[in-house]
């Protein structure tokens, strides 16, 4: 079992004892933020500060110039973090201490400053633009994730990549002081709730035949109507499946370009899709056509807080597609595509018991995650875990010996 767990840089940056600690947990690698949206985050073990406050997304590196040339978006720069590349000096540290990195990167989920990015976000039924969801259907975002995950994965000391929101993200958002609980989203609500309206999906549905504004009024009307219902039930058979191809294909087209820059940049870097089987998932674990995603990348990480189905799952739908089909669908080039490959899934428990994963059953939980098929873990998170949670995830890694 490959096994290792998240971090940020500042739970490195500042802590002399931190790549010791995160050693002594006898994982494979660490997982390191290069690039992350906005968060509050605790540092239980810091010896300087208990709560570091990022303000928008940023890169955690310093980004080239001349690559970003021209780009309507950019990721900023981590100015509240200190060194002009904390991804960097964190990565050395825990290089020091035997621990190989993994660069993490956020790309469709943003908190960008204000003003940045919103005419390419994502706009819904209602024509509310979602300013923390770039749409992949644009090409201002499409050159924006290619870039990005192409410079982070060619950070020194980096031996492979997971992509988080890498395709479609919607409605699912926690925004400081959050109220939209009054809103009841069941799945289908959440991806009706998260379908894009912006120009650039207009021009796609259009082009499959889909009228984007009669689309609009059908959703509007499943939204405000509140009866439990399918996707299919709402919008009908025929048009969901037309729907659903076309995000399907947006999504692909992004992920393929995004991972054929990566192989370009680092060839030997294992690339790793943060993703859900099911293909209405417009969240981090982004929905993905899991044959597709296993001829593109070299592993799926699977959400399995809640249990190991998503393992099975997505194994079940990993069916057998041509090289040519996957090529056609994907828009992948060659040298992207792993042909014949098999599927590699991850299983993502959250291990930090104060945001109600449960440590101590760890061992357990990985167990079944690897019953299931699944041929790798990753722990969420060592930098926000407290101390009996660490010796829960340094006793799991013992018991996979």
């Amino acid at each position: 079992m490959d096994i290792a767990a998240y971090l940020y840089p500042w739970d490195v940056l500042g802590d002399p004892d931190a790549a010791g600690r995160f050693a002594g947990l006898g994982l494979d690698h660490a997982v390191l933020a290069a690039g992350y949206h906005a968060t509050r985050a605790l540092t239980p073990h810091h010896p300087e500060h208990r709560v570091v406050t990022v303000p928008h997304s940023a890169a955690y590196y310093p980004t080239d110039d001349t690559a970003w040339r021209g780009s309507e978006l950019r990721p900023p720069a981590a100015t509240w973090l200190p060194g002009r590349d904390p991804f960097g000096a964190a990565t050395g540290a825990l290089a020091a201490a035997g621990v190989p990195v993994h660069a993490w990167l956020v790309l469709t989920h943003v908190d960008l400053p204000t003003g940045a990015g919103t005419t390419n976000c994502v706009v819904n039924a209602y024509g509310d633009r979602y300013p923390w969801a770039l749409c992949p259907a644009r090409d201002a975002v499409l050159r924006y994730a290619v870039t990005y995950a192409a410079e982070a994965v060619a950070r020194p000391g980096v031996a492979g990549i997971e992509l988080e929101a890498c395709g479609w993200y919607g409605f699912d958002h926690l925004s400081a002081h959050d109220k939209t609980a009054g809103f009841a989203l069941d799945d289908t609500r959440q991806y009706l709730f998260s379908l894009c309206f912006c120009g650039a999906c207009h021009i796609a549905y259009r082009r499959a035949g889909i009228h984007p504004e009669e689309l609009a009024g059908r959703v509007r009307e499943a939204l405000d109507t509140g009866s439990p219902a399918t996707v299919d039930d709402l919008l009908g058979a025929d048009l969901a499946r037309s729907l659903g191809a076309v995000r399907n294909a947006i999504a692909d087209r992004l992920r393929a370009q995004v991972v054929a820059a990566v192989r370009r940049a680092a060839p030997g870097a294992t690339v790793a899709l943060h993703a859900s089987p099911r293909s209405h998932q417009s969240t981090a674990f982004t929905g993905v056509t899991a044959s597709i995603a296993a001829a593109v990348v070299d592993r799926l990480v699977v959400s399995c807080w809640q249990g190991p189905d998503a393992v099975a799952e997505t194994l079940g739908r990993a069916g057998e597609a041509s090289a040519e089909s996957l090529r056609v669908r994907a828009g992948a080039s060659a040298e992207s595509l792993r042909a014949g490959a098999e599927i590699s899934v991850v299983a993502s428990l959250l291990a930090v018991s104060a945001m109600g994963g449960r440590p101590a059953e760890l061992p357990a939980q990985a167990a079944r995650a690897r019953a299931a098929g699944a041929d790798g873990i990753r722990l969420y998170h060592a930098g926000l875990a407290g101390a009996a949670d660490l010796a829960a995830i340094a006793s799991m890694r013992r018991s996979f010996r």
